[in-house]
């Protein structure tokens, strides 16, 4: 199969002010895809905060650097926003990784392991679940990178931006052939 990446506009914002920025422009979407990225720990017990935040509408993704910015209040307001759904996949995760930063309530979050069931789909990996939508293949290859490094590297922009944009992109597929 052919790997496809998220080709849009990725912007990567590690300043509150930014965030504050970012919000304003994804305020409009009714629907955003979502994920988040954890530095991996290779000991036992060790565990870090979520490090990123991708919010992706279907031509720009905003990677919002947590380590760096918090958790602001507009992250947060978004969050909690009822009227703009939030794709992902296995939300519940994320949720929890984020409720560590800071506790919120979770608005409008649609986990797509939940919806992909009702047609016909078993798989619950993002990776397979696109592969049997799309025919194509998003890479996993830089899950285990340092999301917490000074600077990240275009391939995991790149990788980030498509997990979240990829949630987005199969819920609009799924709605579309109700």
């Amino acid at each position: 199969m052919p790997t496809v990446t998220f080709e849009g506009r990725i912007i990567t914002i590690d300043t509150p002010q930014a965030v504050d920025q970012a919000i304003m422009a994804l305020s409009n979407e009714a629907y955003v895809g979502i994920d988040t990225e954890t530095r991996p720990s290779f000991r036992k017990g060790v565990q870090h905060d979520v490090s990123l935040i991708q919010l992706s509408t279907p031509d720009t993704c905003f990677l919002i650097r947590l380590n760096r910015t918090g958790m602001p209040d507009s992250l947060v307001k978004f969050l909690e926003n009822k009227q703009i759904a939030k794709i992902g996949l296995s939300l519940h995760d994320d949720y929890q990784g984020l409720c560590k930063r800071r506790k919120f309530k979770a608005g409008n979050f649609i986990d797509l392991q939940k919806e992909v069931g009702q047609y016909g789909i078993e798989e619950m990996s993002l990776q397979k679940i696109f592969a049997i939508i799309f025919g194509q293949r998003i890479s996993k290859s830089q899950q285990l990178t340092n999301w917490e490094n000074d600077v990240l590297t275009d391939k995991q922009k790149i990788y980030a931006a498509t997990d979240a944009w990829a949630c987005l992109k199969i819920y609009n597929e799924l709605k579309k052939n109700q």
